[in-house]
């Protein structure tokens, strides 16, 4: 597909804020707080009719953009954010072509390497921010944060509480349908391939104690280039126990090897995708350094999706310049921000705990989850 010469965005600074995807499950949830942040919004999709209802509320503009048909798309706006797949990089390349600063949350590990090499290539100075590191760059925002405290972070582990009442988008799964495939990760310095679902041990998650396995995330490549972290690791449990050992023993019958072509995506993706109505997404960030170490215990009673667009509505003040630092310029990734504990007095004001654990003291930031 020849995309460069599909889309043409130009850069508007009163323009409204461009949210690809901006009626889905995480998309809808961005788009709100965009809204209500006092910043005008044009939503884009396959099927614009799903989201005129949202847009009429927000007094949102709703369009046609489909990624995946050649119909070419234009608009000017002031901000981009990407809250769908991008498999054709149509949305990065229209954007970095013109100028636009633009938030990324939907890529994992593989297509974050390659809009970093598509982002060079277009010499764009507009700020990229590749924010996909687990619910929007949260996670990574946290540990920037711990790694602030402790003067570094050799090693950063994460361990994710997926909740099976939760909302999740086909995006979300699909980020997660990875299971059958080897990544490469840092540990103790030296680069190796891991297994999905490997490394598993258990851990207290807030007041629960979970089994974790490792998964392919993109702060786990990330945060070895931009905090010289030496052993970065993210592992994830489900909230139903029962279904966090199906998964581990499916992996040791190699059903995710032998089951990962086309053949079998929709039984892959039903193991993953168990939408319900809402639940608490919760997550735990071990940053150690020097002998020192700092655990954050990260919730959101909103569920998921909604911290998620969290990160995303942090990483466009950040973009934009909103956030009471300098924009950046080129691609960054939201573990370089030049503030990340003001980014956690943000997710505070949007009703996310982050209770961080200080040499055995406690210290509170945000609301009861």
């Amino acid at each position: 597909m020849n995309d460069e010469l599909l889309d043409e965005l130009q850069w508007d600074p009163a323009g409204p804020v461009l949210v690809t995807g901006g009626y889905g499950t995480v998309g809808a949830e961005l788009s709100r707080l965009i809204g209500a942040g006092g910043l005008p919004v044009l939503m884009t999709g396959r099927t614009p009719e799903r989201g005129r209802d949202l847009a009429a509320r927000l007094g949102a503009e709703v369009r046609a953009w489909d990624l995946a048909s050649p119909a070419p798309f234009r608009a000017a706006v002031r901000a981009v954010v990407s809250a769908v797949n991008d498999p054709e990089d149509r949305v990065l390349r229209a954007a970095a072509t013109a100028g636009v600063p633009q938030v990324d949350v939907t890529r994992w590990t593989a297509r974050l390497q390659r809009a970093v090499t598509v982002a060079a290539l277009t010499r764009t100075s507009a700020p990229v921010l590749l924010s996909s590191a687990w619910m929007g760059g949260v996670t990574s925002l946290v540990a920037a944060a711990l790694a602030r405290e402790l003067g570094g972070a050799e090693r950063v582990e994460t361990a994710v509480r997926w909740d099976m009442a939760d909302r999740a988008g086909a995006d979300s799964v699909e980020f997660m349908d990875r299971l059958g495939i080897g990544f490469e990760v840092v540990e103790d310095g030296r680069r190796r391939l891991a297994a999905p679902l490997s490394g598993a041990r258990t851990v207290r998650i807030g007041t629960e104690q979970m089994r974790v396995a490792r998964i392919d995330t993109p702060e786990q490549y990330t945060l070895p280039l931009t905090l010289g972290t030496a052993t970065a690791a993210t592992r994830i449990g489900f909230s139903s126990p029962a279904a966090t050992r199906m998964l581990l023993a499916l992996r040791g019958t190699g059903f995710f090897r032998w089951g990962g072509g086309d053949r079998w995506t929709p039984a892959r993706r039903a193991l993953l995708h168990s939408p319900g109505d809402g639940g608490t997404a919760r997550l735990r960030v071990d940053v150690a350094h020097a002998g020192a170490t700092r655990t954050a215990t990260v919730s959101d009673p909103a569920g998921q999706s909604h911290l998620t667009a969290v990160g995303g509505y942090l990483g466009l003040l950040r973009v934009l310049g909103a956030d009471g630092a300098p924009a950046p310029e080129g691609v960054v990734f939201p573990e370089q921000h030049p503030d990340p504990a003001a980014a956690l007095e943000r997710l505070a004001a949007h009703g996310v705990l982050v209770d961080i654990e200080r040499a055995g003291a406690a210290g509170r930031r945000g609301a009861a989850a």
